[in-house]
């Protein structure tokens, strides 16, 4: 492990839970924790459901972040029980991370997930007409990955899984995402590169750059998205050219920008259920995903 990977799992770890001390669980959602969806120990996941809704629900999977190296559904709980709370079945999930695992591990079990979604919607009432998914950092990078898995066979043939039938989502969140290796490989201040070292294989750093470029294989059949950022996200150029390719393909999308000189917002500010442009980012985004509901 790099002292780079080292230090974001020690650093997040204290930051997170200084973030989510104190919070409790709202008393309105049922939560289903510890569920199996595939076979090796990280592959958990929580559903969250509204309890006094009856019947099928739109879903939201969310993909966490932390630098494909960090992170797991405990410490994206609060945030997912919050987004329940805004009409939606929710599931959170854990997926293996690097170093201890290389890419294409991180995308092989959020196709787990999807898979998981189908086979089980009957039982958790989960509608799976109105799948959506949000995502943010690596999670976001992910997600854009998956998408791009389920729209585009060329790069769907690069693996040697495949996505669920019916389990593109209607439309994603892509929140402080990395979007662009092109960029990122060009950022002199860019610490992602370094991560890099301990994602992806290292006989192949070259070629496996440019598979895990999301950007590459967007076509005109991507999900709709909603974009966003803030003014103190160290990855706030990511969207530029991502939407870029958006419109080239015809992609519809909508962007968010939050924070000004009065607020400073940091990296994924909206996963602080506390915060009050967080809470309005987290409503926009829940809005924008009905939108697509009939």
């Amino acid at each position: 492990m790099s002292m780079m990977s080292y230090m974001m799992r020690r650093g997040c770890k204290k930051s997170d839970a200084k973030r989510d001390a104190g919070l409790v669980y709202p008393d309105n959602i049922i939560r289903v924790e510890d569920i199996s969806y595939g076979p090796h120990k990280m592959n958990v996941l929580d559903v969250y459901r509204p309890q006094s809704v009856e019947g099928k629900m739109p879903v939201i999977v969310s993909v966490h972040g932390g630098g494909w190296v960090y992170g797991d559904k405990k410490l994206y709980s609060h945030y997912c029980t919050r987004l329940a709370e805004r009409g939606f079945v929710v599931v959170n999930f854990t997926y293996r991370l690097s170093p201890e695992s290389k890419f294409p591990c991180h995308l092989e079990d959020t196709v787990k997930v999807f898979d998981w979604v189908i086979k089980h919607a009957e039982q958790f009432g989960m509608d799976t007409e109105h799948i959506f998914a949000v995502g943010d950092s690596a999670g976001g990078h992910i997600l854009a990955l998956y998408s791009a898995m389920c729209t585009n066979p060329e790069f769907a043939a690069k693996f040697e899984f495949k996505p669920a039938e019916h389990a593109l989502p209607k439309a994603i969140a892509l929140n402080c995402a990395v979007l662009d290796m092109d960029v990122i490989k060009t950022s002199s201040s860019s610490n992602t590169m370094t991560l890099m070292k301990d994602v992806l294989p290292k006989d192949k750093m070259e070629e496996y750059l440019q598979l895990v470029n999301p950007i590459a294989y967007v076509n005109e059949k991507f999900p709709p998205c909603m974009v966003m950022t803030c003014n103190e996200d160290f990855l706030k150029e990511q969207p530029e050219t991502f939407m870029k390719k958006l419109e080239a393909c015809n992609v519809p999308y909508v962007y968010k920008f939050y924070g000004d000189e009065e607020h400073k917002l940091g990296h994924v500010f909206h996963l602080d259920v506390r915060n009050e442009i967080g809470k309005v980012c987290n409503d926009e985004q829940c809005t924008y995903f009905k939108s697509f509901i009939l």
